[in-house]
C-alpha cells in the first residue's frame, strides 16, 4: 500500500498528552490520548505536525510503540541535538499539551498476528520502537507464534525499555530477546555487533520460513539485511524502515 494513498484517507487529528516516562537521557515515551483515533497495526506510524505562532509548520513522522488500546497510543520519542521537532517532542512537551498527528500510517511495514510463520526483529537503536509495537501485540493477543528480537544499542544506558525487556526475555513460551552492546556493554559475551556469523548460528535453521523485520539507522539495516540474505534468509520476506537525518 503507497504511503501516498494511505495519507490520501487520513485527516489531522488532536491528541492530548496523558503521560511521558523517560526510556534514557535522550528518549523517553509519549502517551496521548487522541479522540477519533480508529487503531493501528504493530509497525504503522504517525505524521506529526508542529505550527509556530508566525504560521510556519513542520512535519515528521514517528513509530507507534504500543498495541491498538483504544484511543490511547504511545510514540517513542529519540532526541537528536540537531533536530527540529524532536527536542520539543522529548524535552518541553508536558501531560495535558496537545499534538496535532496524522496516522496511522504504512502498509508494508506490520505484522500480523495472525500470520503463524516465525518472525524474526531485528532493530539498531530507536529502531526498536516499531518492533516494540509487534512484540506487544504478540503477548496481548496471547498468540504462540515464535518470535525473536534482536537488539542493537551503543551501551546499557542508551538500551529503550531495558526493564522491560529484562523482563520478557524467557518469561513467554516462544519469545526470545538478545541484546548486543557495540560500544559498552556488562560482559564481553553481550558485547559485538550482529554479524553474519550471529545469523547463522540463531537463525539458519529457520531461514526460509521467516518474516523478518528490521529497522534502524541506514547503514545498519543495510548491512543486517545482507546478513539475512547470506545466512538463507528469503528477500521477499525481508521488511524494512531505514531512518536518518534530523527530526
Amino acid at each position: 500500500m503507497a504511503r501516498t494513498a494511505v495519507l490520501g484517507r487520513l485527516t489531522w487529528l488532536v491528541g492530548r498528552v496523558t503521560a511521558t516516562r523517560q526510556e534514557t537521557a535522550s528518549a523517553r515515551t509519549l502517551t496521548l490520548d487522541v479522540p477519533g483515533w480508529t487503531g493501528h497495526r504493530p509497525g504503522q506510524h504517525v505524521d506529526i505536525r508542529l505550527t509556530a505562532a508566525d504560521g510556519y509548520s513542520t512535519e515528521r513522522s514517528y513509530s507507534i510503540a504500543s498495541t491498538w488500546t483504544g484511543t490511547s497510543i504511545e510514540l517513542g520519542i529519540q532526541v537528536l541535538s540537531d533536530g527540529e521537532v524532536s527536542p520539543y517532542l522529548g524535552q518541553v512537551l508536558s501531560v495535558g499539551d496537545s499534538l496535532e498527528l496524522r496516522g496511522p500510517v504504512g502498509g508494508h511495514f506490520v505484522w500480523d498476528p495472525g500470520d503463524p510463520r516465525p518472525v524474526l526483529l531485528v532493530a539498531g537503536g530507536s529502531g526498536l520502537v516499531p518492533l516494540m509495537a509487534m512484540l506487544r501485540t504478540r503477548i496481548a493477543t496471547g498468540v504462540l507464534t515464535p518470535m525473536t528480537l534482536l537488539v542493537s544499542a551503543r551501551s546499557p544506558q542508551s538500551l529503550l525499555y531495558a526493564a522491560e525487556l529484562a523482563a520478557l526475555s524467557g518469561a513467554h513460551p516462544g519469545l526470545a530477546v538478545t541484546v548486543r552492546y557495540s560500544r559498552e556493554g556488562p560482559t564481553d559475551e553481550v558485547m559485538g555487533r550482529w554479524d553474519r556469523d550471529a545469523f547463522a548460528r540463531l537463525t539458519a535453521s529457520v531461514a526460509g520460513q521467516t518474516d523478518c523485520f528490521v529497522c534502524g539507522p541506514t547503514g545498519f539495516v543495510e548491512a543486517i539485511i545482507g546478513h539475512l540474505v547470506a545466512t538463507g534468509h528469503d528477500p521477499s520476506r525481508i521488511k524494512a524502515e531505514r531512518f536518518g537525518g534530523s527530526q
